[in-house]
């Protein structure tokens, strides 16, 4: 039995980053994820060293169904990204349990504020309390070209 919210029985969340299956999670992301498609092996455990890392485990198997990456200073600012959900396990609440989970991890951290970026799912973070920037025309960001 899990104790997180949402996720449905026969999985669960944990915040270890020692359990994270680093070369399926780059697999991954590498290959299927619009963001993060041809990224490195050794760029994706860089990002990964330097973060927080929450998984979502099939809990009889203990295979990883699905990955999230936070980028915090641990006491203003945290930064959501790498949401994956395994495709044989969509649609079943999976991403938005871990999400969810997530944000309650953080929240005894003190994070004021918590942002992500996506092209297709703000339905799904909606959901669970996100929104819109209130004042985009605030935020900047600065662009390296891709290396070749």
């Amino acid at each position: 039995m899990n104790d997180t919210p949402g996720l449905p029985e026969g999985y669960e969340f944990s915040a270890d980053t020692d359990r994270v299956d680093v070369e399926r999670v780059h697999s991954w992301l590498s290959t299927d994820a619009y963001w993060a498609t041809g990224r490195p092996l050794e760029q994706q455990e860089r990002a990964m060293a330097a973060s927080l890392n929450f998984g979502v485990y099939d809990s009889v198997t203990g295979e990883q169904v699905a990955y999230a990456r936070v980028v915090t200073d641990g006491a203003l600012f945290a930064w959501l990204c790498d949401v994956y959900v395994d495709p044989s396990v969509r649609g079943k609440g999976v991403g938005t349990a871990m999400v969810g989970a997530v944000r309650e991890h953080l929240r005894p951290s003190g994070v004021r504020r918590v942002l992500l970026a996506t092209h297709d799912a703000h339905g799904v973070y909606a959901k669970l309390g996100f929104a819109p920037l209130e004042h985009p025309d605030q935020w900047m960001a600065l662009y390296y070209p891709s290396p070749e």
